[in-house]
């Protein structure tokens, strides 16, 4: 039987105190450790395999989610998924070491399909932390990665339908003509405040894997990928390429990856925010459930979850609950089990 841990937790931040928190407790201590977001079990087998076969915590993030970019991991992982207002997929991701604090970044990358190795190669390859759009393109391509087609039969599709459906849902808000009857050309409405924000947390869109890697000596990285928001304005970039937002690793206190509404979730950096609470001793369930609140008392409704994973190997996950999206999925690898586990946690 799981036991319910209560506390006391003096931390104060300049913007949310809690005084008191009853959590379920956190996940047992193992290691090495493999966690990622949502059910997608073959990426967390390729990471633990990886680690089960000595390589390292940066190697297996990037083969886990690599794994879920060649399966098109519920449509918002890899190619062919999530098309633009002008139809096309474009691809985000990040990866940290957590020894180093190194991180290699890409958003909005175009006709590449390994947008993890991108990331990966942007760490190894150059002194920079992000790279974006063509010019992103371009360095893979003197990489060595292939550029092709992104675009399948899929994606055409889906954006097809959405036209049909006069361009809905979208995210523009004072412009006219009015967003929420007519497709693009917009122009700005003189008077702010004429669309209001219309709220999209589509729970069959994932968003994004992110994945935490321990090894067995300790040593710590996070990742993420995603072909980011379905029918979004062209260019935009969410929380998946962004350190301390999409996820955060420091091996000295653990580490964390977020998934969900992104344009809500970076303005609060939850991965960088739940990481530090864990380092001032806060167990990894409590660390992500204050990220979520943090969010939460801002933006109620808002989309989104996180996982969180301490130097210890403990591990927790948590979830702001809105319509239809009352219960978070997650998986788990380590010593404790032959094969990855499922796990859950309900939101709040």
């Amino acid at each position: 039987m799981v036991q319910a841990t209560c506390f006391k937790d003096k931390m104060r931040t300049s913007l949310l105190f809690f005084p008191f928190l009853c959590l379920p407790a956190v996940g047992q201590a193992s290691l090495p450790l493999v966690i990622n977001t949502w059910g997608f079990k073959n990426a967390t087998a390729a990471a633990w395999a990886v680690l089960q076969s000595g390589g390292s915590a940066l190697d297996a993030v990037e083969k886990g989610c690599a794994r879920c970019q060649t399966e098109q991991c519920d449509g918002s992982v890899g190619y062919g998924g999530s098309p633009d207002e002008m139809g096309e997929t474009t691809l985000d991701a990040m990866i940290m070491d957590g020894d180093t604090m190194e991180v290699g970044a890409v958003a909005n990358l175009k006709r590449i399909k390994n947008v993890i190795g991108v990331a990966r190669a942007v760490m190894e390859h150059t002194e920079h932390t992000l790279l974006v759009g063509e010019s992103a393109t371009i360095f893979a391509e003197n990489m060595g990665f292939i550029a092709e087609d992104l675009t399948t039969a899929k994606s055409v599709d889906i954006f097809t339908q959405w036209l049909k459906g006069n361009c809905q849902p979208n995210y523009w808000k004072n412009v006219f003509p009015d967003p929420s009857k007519s497709c693009r050309p917009y122009k700005p409405a003189v008077t702010l405040g004429l669309n209001k924000k219309r709220w999209h947390a589509d729970i069959r869109s994932h968003d994004t894997i992110g994945m935490i890697a321990f090894d067995q000596y300790g040593h710590l990285a996070a990742g993420t990928s995603t072909n980011g928001l379905t029918h979004k304005v062209p260019g935009r970039v969410g929380d998946s390429p962004i350190v301390g937002a999409g996820a955060y690793a420091d091996s000295s206190a653990g580490a964390a990856a977020a998934t969900g509404d992104g344009d809500v979730m970076m303005r609060f950096l939850p991965s960088y925010f739940a990481v530090e609470l864990m380092r001032a001793g806060t167990n990894p369930s409590a660390a992500c459930k204050m990220a979520i609140s943090r969010i939460k008392r801002h933006y109620s409704e808002f989309f989104g979850a996180i996982i969180c994973a301490n130097t210890t190997g403990h591990y927790g996950a948590a979830c702001n609950k809105v319509p239809g999206f009352t219960q978070f999925h997650y998986m788990v690898s380590n010593t404790e089990s032959d094969a990855p586990l499922l796990k859950s946690v309900d939101c709040f």
